[in-house]
């Protein structure tokens, strides 16, 4: 086997996708990878970096399509950083994920006899997503534009006349505010040059209900323009609730955390899922995909098993959404969420759903359980639904000295995932299974429902 060197060119065939939708082929015994490439493709690339194991390469063309090659509709891919996998048929993409997770299980885990079910297949391939925040930036001409950022590049965005995957509000929010943006001579913010005011626009959606909420993101100063903005907004486009003002000063590009007023309406927007009724908080986190969300959810259901005798505990709980779902099939349901103004939400809607045996708390999960151990009740079901960090070694512990008799993990990034579940084993638990669900389609994300059963005498 010969390592490539840097600036190397040859060909190769693409033998399958990666984590992270790049095409991974071997040249010569080793492994390469390349982006933009499907299975089955005979490519030209050139090496851009050597490691000791593999190396990672640039496509120069693709001088034979394989058979899940397709012609993206989207006209900024490749560019676009959003979307890694539009130019592969969506039943491989499906594919590929699933195998990924089993992948992850085996080499991160050292789990390789998990049962990893088919994978649940996106209802809608495009217009699913119900949160798009856009990135202002000046365009090649010095105009104003709203977009996302070029692939491998902070400083550059690449304006969008549409996306795929924004729903048409998502869209329409967009292009009205870039119109104003040009017409009133606002200074998108240059990241390169750090001057500029206007830095990004985020839309969130409620699907079922129809409601939006808008957030600004600038540069201190220029309420009043923010002001004008808000009321043009609400007087055209459907739908809108409230649009809020948030005030980055820093060098970093964030949408979170940052100090945020109301300019109009409410800083809430609600939703549905399944039967349950949300309220939403600028702040709180929901899936970007309501439709599929209430796939995931069933699945939740059914890892859990709820007869109506059950004590939950829904961590990581966010606005409470799948306590909340499965609450009528519990006896109580214990929710714990670390951002405050979620917790709130969390409250607000088991209340309107009419959840009397619902109770969230709000802090970090690990010391919330160990602080209130002695008056919590014993959970008969433990449902953990982590940040893309999964769960760090407290929580992981203290999950496991309740010692539910079921465990259900509600994953977002198999690796974490894997490390996560040999932990758990290790712990008392066998995996049952895994049941890949597809919330992000023509992108390398996947979600996952795993059902932990604790094992007799441990």
């Amino acid at each position: 086997m010969t390592r490539p060197q840097r600036d190397d060119e040859f060909r190769l065939e693409i033998a399958d996708l990666a984590f992270g939708g790049i095409g991974v082929g071997r040249h010569d015994g080793f492994v390469v990878f390349v982006p933009d490439t499907a299975p089955g493709d005979v490519v030209d690339v050139r090496v851009r970096r050597a490691r000791r194991r593999f190396a990672d390469a640039d496509l120069l063309e693709v001088v034979q399509a394989g058979p899940d090659r397709i012609d993206a509709p989207c006209p900024y891919v490749p560019r676009c950083g959003g979307c890694r996998l539009q130019h592969v048929d969506y039943p491989r993409q499906a594919e590929a994920k699933q195998a990924q997770i089993a992948e992850h299980l085996a080499r991160i885990g050292h789990l390789p006899d998990v049962e990893v079910r088919p994978i649940d297949h996106a209802l809608e391939r495009f217009g699913y997503r119900n949160k798009m925040e856009y990135s202002a930036a000046p365009d090649d001409t010095g105009e104003f534009t709203l977009g996302f950022h070029q692939r491998g590049r902070w400083d550059r965005v690449i304006g969008l006349d549409a996306c795929l995957l924004a729903t048409p509000a998502g869209n329409a929010v967009r292009d009205h505010v870039r119109a104003w943006g040009r017409r009133e001579g606002i200074a998108a913010y240059d990241q390169r040059e750090q001057a500029g005011f206007f830095r990004h626009l985020v839309v969130r959606e409620g699907v079922r209900s129809g409601e939006l909420l808008v957030t600004v993101v600038t540069a201190p100063g220029g309420d009043d323009v923010v002001d004008s903005l808000a009321r043009e907004l609400m007087g055209e486009i459907d739908g809108i609730v409230g649009v809020l003002h948030a005030i980055n000063d820093g060098v970093a590009e964030t949408t979170q955390g940052l100090p945020t007023r109301i300019v109009v309406g409410r800083d809430w927007f609600t939703e549905r899922v399944l039967d349950v009724s949300l309220r939403l908080s600028a702040p709180s986190f929901f899936q970007t995909n309501t439709v599929m969300t209430e796939v995931l959810y069933g699945r939740v259901a059914e890892a859990a098993g709820l007869d109506g005798g059950q004590v939950v505990f829904d961590l990581f709980a966010g606005v409470g959404s799948i306590g909340i779902a499965l609450g009528r099939q519990a006896k109580a349901v214990v929710a714990i969420e670390i951002i405050p103004e979620a917790v709130e939400d969390a409250r607000r809607n088991a209340e309107a759903n009419g959840l009397v045996n619902h109770r969230a708390l709000c802090g970090d999960v690990g010391k919330i359980m160990r602080e209130h151990r002695e008056e919590l009740p014993r959970p008969d079901v433990v449902i953990v639904d982590p940040p893309r960090g999964g769960l760090s070694g407290r929580a992981v512990r203290r999950v496991l000295e309740v010692a539910a008799p079921t465990l259900v993990y509600v994953s977002c990034q198999p690796a974490t995932f894997a490390d996560n579940a040999a932990r758990f084993i290790e712990g008392g638990y066998r995996l049952d299974w895994v049941q890949p669900v597809d919330m992000f389609p023509n992108t390398p994300h996947v979600e996952a429902v795993a059902r932990f059963t604790m094992q007799a005498g441990a």
